[in-house]
């Protein structure tokens, strides 16, 4: 039973559901991203180079044939998809760093200001009790 009391400890510290909060979030950004990439970068670029969807991009290595009746599919070296994905990686990379550099700037200035020195308490009525025979000794 203590295994479980240990992972439920485990499962349920900050950094464990920070992570997750962080990984699903990731993929959503992740996708919106790719989205990005695909349907609004690529296809200007694509056209730029003339007309040239990156996914459709491929090396044909061996012909699909036909095989006593039945057809076989071309064997392919798809390196559009990778292209395409090389880019989405590089573009979410870029995002991410901005984001943390903005962060890592936000966080610089909190460091960088100024720090007003907290007011000495007020002095205790014993203190003040004593200055006022003290400044009464030195009348006289």
């Amino acid at each position: 039973m203590s295994v479980i009391k240990e992972f439920k400890e485990f499962a349920m510290r900050g950094n464990v559901i920070d992570l997750a909060v962080g990984v699903v979030i990731g993929g959503a950004f992740g996708k919106i991203v790719a989205s990005l990439v695909a349907d609004v970068i690529m296809p200007p670029i694509g056209l730029l180079i003339g007309g040239v969807n990156f996914t459709d991009l491929k090396w044909e290595m061996k012909a699909k044939e036909v095989v006593d009746g039945v057809e076989q599919a071309a064997v392919t070296l798809n390196y559009g998809n990778f292209l395409q994905v090389t880019f989405d990686f590089l573009i979410v990379a870029f995002a991410i760093f901005l984001f943390v550099k903005g962060i890592n700037t936000l966080n610089k200035k909190k460091a960088e200001a100024p720090v007003t020195p907290a007011a000495p308490p007020a002095p205790s009525k014993e203190e003040l009790l004593l200055t006022e025979i003290r400044d009464l000794l030195k009348k006289k």
